[in-house]
């Protein structure tokens, strides 16, 4: 079983933009727990538990209530952050059961060096996977040691951890190797799209210049 991350989960009985803000003050989250065809929860989550927490890419939490009559185990599904403070805001969770299997969007990591005199282009951050609920990895490796220009790697390409499937598209692009451009060929395609740009289109060049209209 994959390591939880316990956190105190209190009943949440006001609501609207206000109360929210009062909650956020006594350092408290506002979240709503969903799945398995229950009702919506409101719940008030830990403020700094559950920012540490959610630090942790698909952080498996286990929810308790002050009186400790109930463990729910749940994964974030949402997170929204104030745009400026950066601050979270609200918390989506959706229940998960021992057992289940669910897709979540795990972290791409890219080791290696590729062959001298090329460039790597990260295009895909995450895969979205199938696995066990509590049994998700930390994230997936990508390889890229010794590759040549010109070689790319797609999502079915990757080597994935025991026990997980890709449920996303298998022709996503996950890192590009391309030819390293010099400082040379740069300042040469940058003086070529000058050049073109102040080139007078053969069609006016032809034109001559246009005639006055007639007055009545």
């Amino acid at each position: 079983m994959a390591d939880t991350i316990k956190l105190l989960a209190a009943k949440r009985e006001e609501f609207g933009k206000g109360a929210s803000r009062r909650d956020r003050r006594a350092g408290k989250i506002p979240a709503v727990l969903y799945g398995h065809g229950t009702e919506p929860e409101h719940l008030l989550l830990e403020g700094h538990a559950t920012m540490l927490a959610l630090r942790n890419a698909n952080a498996l939490l286990e929810l308790e209530n002050a009186e400790g009559t109930r463990n729910e185990l749940a994964l974030p599904k949402d997170v929204q952050v104030h745009p400026v403070s950066r601050e979270i805001e609200h918390v989506d969770l959706i229940i998960v059961k021992r057992g289940e299997k669910v897709e979540v969007e795990i972290p791409v990591h890219v080791v290696g060096e590729a062959a001298p005199g090329t460039l790597v282009s990260h295009e895909a951050t995450t895969l979205l996977l199938e696995a066990d609920a509590l049994k998700l990895p930390e994230h997936v490796e990508v390889s890229i040691e010794g590759r040549e220009a010109g070689e790319h790697v797609y999502a079915a390409d990757v080597v994935l951890p025991k026990g997980t499937t890709l449920a996303g598209d298998p022709e996503l692009l996950v890192v590009n190797v391309s030819a390293e451009i010099s400082e040379a060929q740069l300042e040469a395609e940058l003086e070529s799209d000058a050049v073109e740009g102040d080139a007078v289109p053969a069609s006016q060049e032809d034109e001559g210049p246009a005639e006055p209209a007639d007055k009545e």
